[in-house]
């Protein structure tokens, strides 16, 4: 057995570095742990804290596009759960960001939606 107690971080390649850290951490609202800059890779990598998680943010150049949404293999969706989400919606709502309308889980009975951060990448706000 591997022991394994939770989920550290998620890495996720974007593809303009400052508009990804402004969208992660002034509009999502996430703390910068540490921020490098790697010359020998032409790449940042930002370190967000999220509850006991960490978000590992990188820029990479000439970075190939995700293939589909949200059907393609591999990671479907990144998921952050929130005390109130018409709130959180209110709150991307007036950053101009587009959020689908709220659903209700048939099998929990919870409230969901989904938005996308700058890279098209699909986002849940999930209702505690």
């Amino acid at each position: 057995m591997l022991n394994i107690s939770n989920i550290h971080h998620v890495a996720i390649i974007c593809s303009d570095y400052s508009v990804s850290k402004k969208f992660y951490t002034e509009i999502l609202g996430l703390k910068i742990i540490s921020e490098i800059y790697r010359a020998e890779r032409d790449s940042y990598k930002l370190d967000l804290e999220i509850g006991n998680t960490q978000i590992e943010l990188f820029s990479f150049p000439n970075t190939p596009p995700r293939p589909s949404r949200p059907e393609a293999q591999g990671l479907r969706h990144l998921a952050f759960a929130t005390d109130n989400i018409e709130l959180a919606v209110e709150t991307l709502t007036r950053f101009g960001i587009s959020v689908e309308a709220v659903r209700i889980d048939e099998i929990t009975g919870k409230r969901f939606t989904f938005f996308a951060d700058p890279d098209n990448l699909p986002l849940e706000l999930y209702e505690k």
